[in-house]
């Protein structure tokens, strides 16, 4: 494996941004900004759509790009995604915009270039859907939700 792909980017019209970077050498992911043309405040309880002013074509089938929360936001401001994770499939063509969602007991202000969510490009398995009456035992079994205990 070669440890990068080609993805290439546009930036919607008016998109004055810099184009997604890397953090750190060892960054799984790239920051995504909100590109708005004045402050949106996301009221405590609220759903919002941020776009980011950029859309992508991936290299082919066998990549997604995978839109997830920033830890920082989440943990300190209650701003997660609406939708757990974003899917960007290798079809689409339109501008990534951010399902944000507020939590938190507090209005949050979201500026113009402020890092609202990390995008992870990811490979992609197509599955082959085999038809049985029986699936193989396990230790584990059919436990879940915390069968394996704290």
């Amino acid at each position: 494996m070669s440890g990068s792909i080609l993805v290439k980017i546009k930036k919607m019209a008016n998109n004055s941004l810099v184009l997604p970077i890397y953090a750190t050498a060892a960054s799984a992911g790239v920051d995504l900004c909100a590109d708005i043309r004045e402050p949106w405040i996301i009221s405590p309880g609220e759903n919002v759509k941020i776009p980011t002013g950029l859309a992508i074509e991936l290299p082919d089938q066998q990549v997604v790009a995978l839109v997830f929360a920033r830890s920082g936001l989440a943990s300190r401001h209650g701003l997660g995604l609406t939708n757990g994770v974003g899917v960007i499939d290798s079809d689409y063509r339109g501008e990534i915009q951010v399902l944000m969602h507020n939590s938190g007991t507090q209005p949050f202000i979201i500026n113009s270039g402020d890092r609202i969510a990390q995008m992870v490009f990811m490979p992609v398995f197509r599955a082959l859907f085999e038809e049985v009456a029986e699936l193989q035992d396990t230790v584990r079994g059919t436990g879940g939700f915390g069968s394996t205990g704290m």
